[in-house]
């Protein structure tokens, strides 16, 4: 019987990308990395220090420490999304939609931790949500299962009672990986990847689920 839903939080609930390439933009050029797009698209679904490792691998940096720089992308991006940050399509209505149906609900990002109340407090939906979780405190982040295994130990379900909802393939992996039934919300330009059948359900956005689908989900195989 399903009685949970897990939630990815950047491209799944917010469009925080633009923010988050802003973010690193300024903060890795102010230290001599050239941020460049080819290379910026390779660290879209990585930590937040597996990116600044990843830059400071290809243009290494003096003055100030990985933590110092990490820090520092994270505080520009909580103030850009604090600033502009806006719900994806479907958002309220897919929260609404499990609510009412007593699901627990709980969210599992690789973004650090302090960002999932700004994102949730300028979104307006922290109450929604039973248990977060963020890759931060595991010893890997998506594709690796960990941050899903930890919120569905917070919800008090098993895999089996559970569905998430992820954009990216690294989500999908570490969703399925972690046993639980995965609705895949690709970007537009990605709809067509074949790797996004690793999902039991594609959709363009949230607000296309409906209870047709949680019928559908309900007798998916795992």
């Amino acid at each position: 019987m399903l009685k949970a839903a897990i939630f990815d939080m950047d491209g799944t609930l917010i469009d925080s990308e633009p923010m988050w390439q802003e973010a690193e933009r300024q903060v890795f050029s102010s230290v001599g990395v050239d941020v460049s797009e080819e290379l910026s698209a390779m660290t879209a679904s990585m930590t937040t220090r597996a990116v600044t490792e990843f830059w400071f691998s290809h243009y290494p940096w003096s003055g100030k420490s990985l933590e110092q720089v990490e820090g520092e992308v994270i505080d520009r991006v909580a103030t850009l999304i604090a600033e502009q940050g806006q719900p994806l399509a479907g958002v309220r209505e897919i929260l609404d939609f499990f609510r009412q149906r007593d699901f627990r609900i709980g969210l599992a990002t690789n973004a650090p931790y302090e960002l999932i109340p700004v994102v949730l407090d300028r979104l307006g939906i922290t109450e929604y949500f039973h248990a977060v979780s963020s890759s931060e405190h595991e010893a890997e982040g998506k594709p690796d299962p960990a941050v899903y295994l930890a919120t569905l130990d917070k919800l008090g379900v098993t895999a089996a009672e559970c569905l998430a909802f992820e954009d990216s393939l690294s989500g999908i992996m570490a969703a399925t990986r972690a046993r639980i039934r995965t609705v895949a919300l690709p970007p537009a330009a990605q709809s067509a990847d074949d790797r996004y059948g690793l999902s039991h359900l594609r959709l363009p956005h949230l607000g296309a689920f409906t209870h047709r689908h949680l019928e559908h989900l309900r007798n998916a195989a795992i």
